[in-house]
């Protein structure tokens, strides 16, 4: 078991790992709006938000020996479920045809007043 770290995603703020790796299967983290290099918290439209945060995995799954095609699953908490059809229309142009298994949570409230967080697991790349 081995843990991803990368700068072209948000370092952890706590006590755990960008992702987890065992065998060919990466768990990537759940990933919040906040842009990597700038530390920017992106609390504003929910496509910006969204678009972040695919950004994050993404940059995650590289790091990790893997790609957004190989993304098995994924776990969307979004903190107003009014807000799905917006997030929905990022995620399928993010992801293209590829269409990883998915639940979708909603919450209360997220850190930060976020209004999305995302974590995947996926499978590296052969």
């Amino acid at each position: 078991m081995s843990s991803v770290e990368t700068p072209n995603a948000p370092l952890p703020a706590g006590h755990y790992a960008q992702a987890t790796v065992w065998n060919d299967l990466i768990f990537v983290s759940g990933q919040l709006p906040i842009h990597p290099v700038t530390k920017e918290k992106f609390t504003g439209p929910i496509d910006v938000q969204t678009r972040q945060v695919l950004e994050n995995v993404k940059a995650i799954l590289e790091a990790a020996g893997s790609d957004l095609a190989h993304v098995l699953k994924t776990t969307v908490y979004i903190a107003d479920i009014s807000l799905w059809d917006q997030v929905n229309g990022v995620y399928a142009d993010f992801f293209g045809d590829h269409k990883p298994a998915r639940a979708v949570v909603p919450t209360k409230e997220l850190h930060y007043g976020f209004l999305i967080e995302i974590e995947a697991v996926a499978v590296r790349t052969p």
